[in-house]
């Protein structure tokens, strides 16, 4: 997994609340168990209109935002059905960061497995953020996750919580699996003492 720690770039207004999987990445996504590829179908419902050109009405077909790195967007982000494909849409079309009051437990776990760091603010402090990210090709954050900070473009600074193991995981890109290859010669002693003491086994 690719690890987090600080990260400058163009912030997406994404002001819709109750934003669910479904709209992150519809139905018909889904048939792929595979984490690349997935960006073309990334809110597909409202990127594209019925002949399958771009909506330019959509914030991430604007010129400013089609290689945004943070969605700050409204609250309940990632609620309805516990797909991961989600968060690898999201990934795939180069977002690292998402910013919102409030997420859905299962996308904000998931968030955490694959890379992307979920931020929590308050509602003033996503006012804020969000007519930062309404400034186009200005609208650049950093996101610096060892500090806890959110600088906007204009020095202004939110600071945020995040629980510190997982903090740690996204710092060292470690996934499940390699937070079990931290572990890697533990387990080969234990198997190595286990075979020693249980021959027959």
């Amino acid at each position: 997994m690719q690890a987090f720690k600080t990260l400058t770039g163009v912030a997406a207004p994404l002001d819709i609340m109750n934003v669910d999987t479904d709209m992150i990445i519809p139905k018909q996504y889904l048939k792929t168990i595979k984490r690349t590829g997935l960006g073309t179908g990334l809110f597909s419902e409202m990127r594209y209109k019925e002949d399958g050109s771009d909506n330019s009405d959509f914030v991430l077909n604007k010129p400013a935002y089609r290689k945004a790195e943070i969605l700050v967007a409204g609250d309940n982000f990632g609620c309805g059905s516990s797909r991961e494909h989600a968060p690898w849409a999201l990934l795939d079309f180069g977002i690292r960061c998402v910013i919102s009051t409030s997420f859905a437990d299962i996308f904000y776990n998931n968030c955490f497995k694959n890379g992307i760091l979920p931020i929590t603010v308050s509602q003033a402090d996503l006012d804020k953020l969000m007519d930062d990210a309404r400034r186009g090709a200005n609208a650049t954050m950093t996101i610096d996750l060892p500090a806890q900070e959110i600088r906007g473009p204009d020095g202004g600074v939110v600071k945020f919580e995040i629980d510190p193991f997982r903090k740690h995981c996204l710092i060292n890109g470690l996934d499940d699996i390699g937070l079990t290859m931290e572990k890697a010669n533990a387990i080969a002693d234990f198997e190595k003492q286990n075979a020693n003491a249980r021959p027959w086994a």
